[in-house]
């Protein structure tokens, strides 16, 4: 762990290879799982507000657990999380060609929307940690149904926090992700010295 702008941060996320290969998962991580996608507290707002423009492209039984359980459910943890399905997939998700994607994703790409999709969802497989104390942890969590992201990852060469880029300069500031650029460059110099 190091401490990155009042932020620990797990080395993970610099050392470990992750890259998205939406051909081997086929979006399963939006139905697998034992809850929904964790939200900040202000997007239920926010994804009520936007609801009749990313509201077409979900299934017709996504709109109606959102009708029935809101934008937003509380976890057995106590978090707010994204609605379900039965259970299992995201309420927010649609299927095209075999592959789980995400409504609301759907929207923001066709111009229709500024609300790209909650930023759990963006930043997986970080996940964000609140302290009692106020300040936060980013974690990399490993699961098993992205197996083939790893793979992808490792054989490209690319960082977990690499992959994520736009998603951390939009949580977190671009200088926090050069921040993580430049503890990444430590951590290499650091590990060739020994």
């Amino acid at each position: 762990m190091i401490e990155i702008d009042n932020k620990i941060v797990s080395t993970d996320l610099l050392t470990e290879r992750f890259l998205c290969d939406l051909t081997a998962c086929r979006g399963i991580c939006c139905v697998e799982g034992n809850a929904g996608a964790p939200l900040e507290t202000d997007e239920p707002a926010v994804l009520a507000v936007e609801w009749p423009v990313y509201r077409r492209f979900m299934t017709s039984a996504g709109i109606q657990a959102v009708e029935k359980q809101g934008f937003a459910v509380t976890d057995s943890d106590g978090d707010l999380v994204t609605p379900l399905v039965g259970n299992a997939e995201c309420a927010y998700s649609y299927n095209e060609n075999g592959t789980t994607l995400c409504a609301i994703e759907k929207a923001w790409q066709q111009g229709l929307t500024t609300f790209q999709k909650p930023i759990s969802c963006h930043l997986y497989p970080i996940r964000v940690v609140h302290f009692s104390d106020g300040s936060m942890g980013l974690n990399y969590h490993r699961w098993g149904v992205c197996e083939g992201a790893r793979q992808l990852g490792r054989t490209k060469g690319v960082p977990v926090y690499k992959m994520l880029r736009e998603a951390i300069v939009r949580r977190f500031g671009s200088e926090f992700y050069s921040a993580m650029e430049a503890a990444e460059g430590y951590l290499a110099a650091s590990a060739h010295s020994l």
